[in-house]
């Protein structure tokens, strides 16, 4: 008895896995979609700018590494 239930909670957290891992797919496809169709709508340039900005904003938020001076 105690194994049904086991095997049970067992394959009911396998569907739900498998079901978040299919949500994760869709929500990535989704996001590729919207960051292309902003891209196509702003431009090339103005989406270099952007990743531009972002990039420097990632560098400023980064720790500087402290180094051990001898």
């Amino acid at each position: 008895m105690a194994q049904n239930k086991l095997k049970l909670k067992v394959e009911m957290l396998t569907k739900t896995v498998k079901q978040l891992i299919e949500d994760f797919m869709k929500l990535d496809s989704m996001t590729r979609g919207t960051l292309t169709a902003f891209q196509l709508y702003i431009g090339e340039e103005e989406w270099n700018k952007v990743v531009k900005q972002l990039q420097e904003r990632e560098q400023e938020s980064k720790p500087k590494e402290k180094k051990l001076e001898l």
